[in-house]
């Protein structure tokens, strides 16, 4: 290539909506306390980090053979999973789907559903990657506002439908960024009038409210009615890369269809196995962890801030008028949070207590050096 150097994205031919795009991805650094991704922050226990260990060894023994590419043992723990502790009703394999994340689980589902021609309806603000599912896959991305107190009520989400006939419908509840939670008359509504699948996105399920809930008990009666979820955030598992869904046995068949051969490791079904095999302590920081969610609400409105409330394992708040000095502030301590939802807010994840106090003292004196420097800075 001679003195031509290295090449760079504008040297190729790139798909032209892809030009300009950055990778997705919150930040990533090497800092004390990270409460900026919605993890869990507490680690499996010795005992089932020794099982995983001892299974990912045996699966290791039978490396040089293609993986179960129905994922039947996983699929079929899944599905208990969901009848015993979540609320589901007569789930078995075949009403199950699991893939890497909860990310390839929707891309899936618009492989299957959407694509050219087609179309893709969510309620903002809500998760970022939704436009990008949709751009890889040639879906065109639609978007209804939520009410201004982030809620969405039957007859916003109907007249958003009504409006639009999209091919999939993706309600996120609790919702994220917001942590705001949907109820069922709206996911009801919701199925009423769309035309094509509707996918209840239950990522954060877990950590809602006592009295909230799950999508999961529509699903007998509505066979277009998709609900995602994901073993990365109550369960501990986020560096395990494990979603599913819960539908009828027709959607997991279109998924079947559009699925990449062997899409699931050996070692992603084996360890995925034993996680929910303990699925009782692998979450059992959930209870915990919803009380200093419900916690930092109070203190935060203690402070005069914004606060949404939230069904999530995270907490948005504000409004500051330079959001990114009050995050660029805690980051100096050591604190990251997220930069992301609504102009002026910021999010912040539910970590361990020390966690949270470390977060609290540094909100403490960026908010005391604002009051002292111009008053308070908040957008009224």
């Amino acid at each position: 290539m001679g003195d031509a150097g290295p090449a760079t994205l504008a040297d190729l031919p790139l798909r032209p909506e892809l030009v300009g795009e950055e990778p997705y991805g919150a930040p990533q650094l090497d800092v004390p306390v990270l409460l900026n991704v919605n993890e869990n922050p507490y680690p499996p226990s010795a005992r089932v980090r020794g099982q995983i260990a001892a299974a990912a060894a045996e699966a290791a023994a039978g490396m040089n053979r293609y993986p179960d590419r129905e994922a039947s043992a996983l699929r079929t723990r899944l599905a208990a999973y969901l009848n015993e502790r979540q609320g589901g009703q007569g789930l078995g394999l075949a009403n199950i789907w699991a893939a890497n994340g909860s990310n390839e689980v929707m891309t899936h589902l618009l492989q299957a559903f959407a694509g050219p021609g087609r179309s893709l309806l969510s309620f903002t603000p809500t998760y970022s990657m939704y436009p990008e599912y949709a751009r890889n896959t040639h879906t065109r991305y639609l978007t209804a506002p939520r009410a201004e107190d982030f809620t969405l009520t039957p007859e916003l989400a109907v007249a958003a439908v009504q409006q639009h006939r999209p091919d999939v419908v993706v309600l996120t509840t609790p919702n994220n960024p917001t942590g705001t939670a949907t109820g069922l008359d709206t996911v009801r509504a919701l199925l009423e009038a769309a035309p094509g699948i509707v996918v209840v996105d239950e990522a954060y399920q877990e950590f809602v409210r006592p009295g909230t809930p799950s999508a999961l008990e529509l699903l007998p009666e509505h066979p277009r009615l998709v609900v995602s979820r994901t073993m990365s955030k109550a369960f501990a598992f986020a560096g395990g890369r494990l979603g599913y869904l819960a539908a009828s046995s027709a959607v997991v068949d279109a998924c079947r269809i559009i699925r990449l051969p062997y899409h699931l490791s050996t070692v992603t079904q084996a360890v995925a196995c034993v996680a929910l095999d303990n699925a009782a302590e692998m979450m059992g920081h959930v209870d915990e962890l919803r009380a200093g969610r419900d916690e930092l609400v109070d203190w935060l409105r203690g402070q005069g801030l914004e606060v949404v409330p939230s069904d999530a394992n995270f907490v948005l708040f504000g409004r500051f008028a330079d959001r990114h000095a009050v995050w660029q502030a805690l980051l100096d301590d050591g604190v990251l949070i997220r930069e992301t939802g609504p102009e002026g807010m910021l999010r912040v994840s539910i970590g361990t207590p020390e966690e949270l106090q470390a977060f609290k003292d540094s909100l403490s004196r960026k908010l005391e050096s604002l009051r002292q420097a111009q008053g308070p800075e908040r957008e009224r």
